[in-house]
Order: structure tokens, then sequence, then C-alpha cells
């Protein structure tokens, strides 16, 4: 193979009651990305759409895992990358994660795949680490993965998939408004009440149980985050409202993607999704704040290959 082009998922982080070790993919909204070998060793960007990022190598996401992947693999080959971001990057939907992940499994692809999704998932988390400053597992294991996944250990690191039910749905909204992840996540509480750990700690465990015995009611009574949520929505205008009129509209729960501005509600089945979509529309609409607003089903698969053959 040498070419390839992919579309790499936008993701779902925390998922309320699961800060920093559980997340999901989407299916609707994601970035594609083609992979073409060169003879020349090493990797360099041609064309980034969608978005403004760096075409240094060693600072964008995406290069940064080629780059190492290749140096890893000793190819005797060179890679030339195109991105084109289909969502904006600081959106709390897994924005960086999209790249890093995408150019782990394109690579892995064109060496004729000797690494595991586990390593693809390490590699992904230093191109997490090149862009955030930290190299964090959950947004780019659920895109590599697919589904929902749950992050159990990072020493070793431990990733496990998680069945979706399949009339599972999200609806999610994300306000024109920048939140750095930084902000967010100095707002956070240094120290909770055990009561509390206690009370999260069962609404992870719900909510796991839920989606293994597709119980939308245990999942609905397990999205509660008692620890994060209160701490960061005052970051994201109107985060109560939205999260109301989902909420009036049927939704199972909702709550902040990632560290914001995104807010994420799961639903049961398309007409609830629907409905809680033009419920939040209808909520946001007069806020003076623009937004992009989507519907989808949980992309089971992760990333998906487009086409292995370049377009004439």
């Amino acid at each position: 193979m040498d070419y390839l082009k992919i579309f790499a998922p936008a993701t779902v982080a925390n998922v309320s009651c699961g800060f920093d070790s559980l997340g999901f993919a989407v299916d609707s909204v994601g970035d594609e990305m083609t992979f073409t070998k060169t003879k020349e060793k090493g990797v360099k960007i041609t064309v980034i759409t969608g978005a403004d990022l760096t075409f240094d190598i060693d600072k964008n996401a995406a290069s940064a895992v080629v780059k190492k992947i290749l140096n890893d693999a000793n190819a005797n080959f060179g890679i030339s990358l195109t991105i084109h971001k289909g969502f904006s990057p600081g959106s709390g939907l897994g924005s960086s994660a999209a790249s890093a992940a995408g150019a782990a499994f394109g690579t892995n692809q064109l060496l004729g795949n000797p690494f595991t999704e586990l390593e693809l998932t390490k590699f992904a988390m230093f191109g997490e680490e090149v862009a955030c400053g930290t190299p964090i597992a959950d947004n780019v294991s659920a895109a590599i993965f697919g589904g929902f996944v749950l992050v159990r250990s990072y020493k070793p690191l431990e990733i496990i998939k998680l069945p979706v039910p399949s009339a599972l749905r999200v609806v999610a909204i994300h306000p024109q408004i920048e939140v750095k992840t930084k902000d967010a996540r100095e707002v956070l509480p240094k120290e909770i009440a055990l009561k509390d750990a206690v009370t999260q700690w069962a609404n992870v465990g719900g909510l796991i149980s839920g989606l293994h015995s597709s119980d939308y009611n245990l999942i609905s009574n397990s999205l509660v985050d008692i620890i994060v949520e209160p701490a960061r929505k005052n970051l994201i205008p109107f985060f109560d409202k939205v999260k109301e009129s989902a909420m009036a509209a049927g939704a199972l729960g909702a709550g902040i993607s990632g560290s914001g501005p995104t807010i994420f509600a799961l639903c049961k089945g398309d007409e609830i999704a629907k409905n809680v979509y033009k419920s939040i529309k209808k909520s946001y609409s007069n806020t003076g704040i623009n937004f992009e607003l989507f519907i989808s089903e949980i992309n089971q698969e992760g990333i998906k290959i487009l086409s292995t053959q370049p377009t004439k």
C-alpha cells in the first residue's frame, strides 16, 4: 500500500462521571487525512485545511506521531501527509486526538500493520503530549478502538472496549467560544470529600454496567458528575440552560465533552435524539453566541479507511 485516505473521528471524553477515564467516538464528525509513501525518508505536511495548524513537523501532533513511528519501525520510506480538520481545535471534541490517532493508524497501515491498537494508542498519546503537554489516553483510545472505552490503567496502559447499546445516540452543541484546557484544569478541586468520591465511583460502575446490559435507565441514572462538572460549567455560557433543555426533551443525561465548551447529551433512539436536538437549538438560539450542533450514532469502528487509491 502506497496511499491511504482515512476518517479520524471526533471523541467525547470524561462522559460525565468518568473524568480522564471514559470516552467514546462520534460517527458524523471528524477529520480526513491522507498518507502517501515517499522515497525520501521522514515526514512532511503538504496541506492543512479547516484549521490554522502548524506545519512544523515536531510541533504538529499528526506529523510528530508519524515521525516517531517511522523512526521506531526503522522504515525505509517517508510519508507525505495532508490534514483536513472537520471540526475546530479547542472544541472539547478531541481535535488533537483525532490528528494523533489518525496519524498512528495511517502510518501503521503503510508499514503493514506491525503495531497493535494498544501500541497505536501509546504513539497517539505522544501526539497529545506534543499538542497539549500531557500524554492523555481517553480521546485517542476512543478514536482508535471505537465505541466506548475505559482507560483502566496508565501504568501499564490498559484500555477496555465497552459495548454500545444499539439505540444510543449523541447530540452535541459546540458554542463558538474557547475554553483552554489549562484553565479548565485549574478550576478543578484539589481535594474532594470521600462521600463524593464514593458517589462518583458508583456512577462509573453503574454506567459501565448499563452499557453492558443495555439498561438505559441505569445509564441515565449514572450519567451524573458531582465533582468536575460543577467546577467547570461556569466556563461555558448557558450550560445549565442547555442541560435542562436536553433533559426536558428526554435525554438520558448531558454533560461537558472533554474540557468544553462542547456539551453532549446521550439519548435513546433517533426520535428522542431529534427532539433533544431541536430543544437544545431553541435554547441556544437567542444567546448571542454562534454555535454548531450535530446528532450522531456512536462510532463503533473508530478510524475508517476511505480510500487506498489517490483521486485522479
